[in-house]
């Protein structure tokens, strides 16, 4: 399945075909992606679904089984070297040495792409400043919050200034004051017309961010689009959760007759209708049921096309 843009902006990836084997399992199945200059791309998919794989052949680290694959401009895995020096990356984990300050730990990731002397000590700066660290210049590691580990991890992926910035979960385990701080920032990135391949657990992360995104499962592209259009296209307008004694079997003799699909999701159960009203007021007759009316989101998304939770 092609993932496109209907215009055809500058392209900073190119993939075609790209399939990754181990042997007699194919991970990542014939994917072919387009990415465009300044925009904030994501990949959701199940644990297991091929995302980390597929970033890693973006990223040179892993060569691809077949297919083509280009990333700004560069052959890859070819002319992997080259395109690293425009490249930054923010992994699943934390890899901070504790050994060293946070300004020490951004003048040695430096030295990797030769930056020194005096524009260095500027890009610093305006790195600490960026993300919020800059009373943390001379502090060890250990003394820093979880956000702000991630915050500095985020400021030493930018030290090369790259055009194409990877994100492989970059706001799991934080909590939501930080995560907000972290997606300020990358959409001060985004303004600055730089692009993001983000991977992301949390459906709000993908809606609030993604210009547009692919859900992967079994290797294979499911779907590919904005959030919104991806919700209008493959979900009813309204859920209701509802969860509670006696759920299943009001449902099966009652409820199911306003419902046009419903989804099982450990003990709650999700209705999927264009009118909610008279399920709604069914609904308050049974004190005993717990339900939420809300819209449709991306996770009803996953959930419809992947069997599965979004945070599997």
């Amino acid at each position: 399945m092609l993932c496109d843009s209907q215009m055809q902006p500058e392209r900073v990836v190119d993939a075609r075909g790209l399939t990754k084997r181990y042997g007699a399992q194919t991970v990542v199945d014939n994917v072919d992606l387009s990415i465009r200059r300044g925009e904030c791309f994501g990949l959701l998919g199940p644990n297991g679904a091929g995302k980390t794989t597929t970033l890693r052949m973006l990223m040179g680290a892993t060569p691809p089984s077949a297919g083509e694959l280009n990333v700004l401009g560069f052959p890859i895995p070819q002319q992997a070297r080259q395109m690293h020096q425009r490249l930054g990356v923010v992994p699943q984990q934390d890899n901070l040495d504790p050994d060293f300050t946070v300004m020490e730990n951004l003048v040695t990731y430096a030295s990797y792409f030769g930056l020194r002397g005096a524009a260095l000590s500027q890009r610093i700066a305006e790195l600490l400043t960026f993300a919020n660290l800059d009373a943390k210049a001379h502090a060890g590691i250990g003394a820093l919050s979880g956000g702000m580990k991630r915050r500095l991890t985020l400021a030493r992926s930018l030290i090369n200034d790259p055009d194409v910035l990877i994100l492989d979960e970059p706001t799991t385990g934080l909590d939501p004051q930080a995560r907000q701080l972290i997606w300020q920032r990358l959409r001060t990135l985004l303004a600055q017309g730089k692009s993001l391949i983000l991977t992301t657990h949390y459906m709000e992360e993908a809606e609030r961010l993604c210009d547009r995104l692919v859900i992967i499962d079994k290797g294979r592209i499911l779907v590919c689009g904005s959030p919104a259009e991806l919700v209008q296209q493959h979900i009813e307008p309204h859920v209701v959760e509802i969860h509670g004694r006696g759920m299943d079997e009001w449902f099966n003799v009652v409820g199911q007759q306003w419902v046009q699909r419903s989804e099982y999701a450990g003990e709650t159960l999700f209705c999927y209708l264009s009118d909610e009203r008279l399920l709604l007021n069914a609904l308050c007759e049974r004190p005993e049921l717990h339900f939420t009316h809300r819209r449709a989101n991306l996770e009803d998304v996953f959930l419809k096309l992947t069997g599965k939770e979004l945070r599997e």
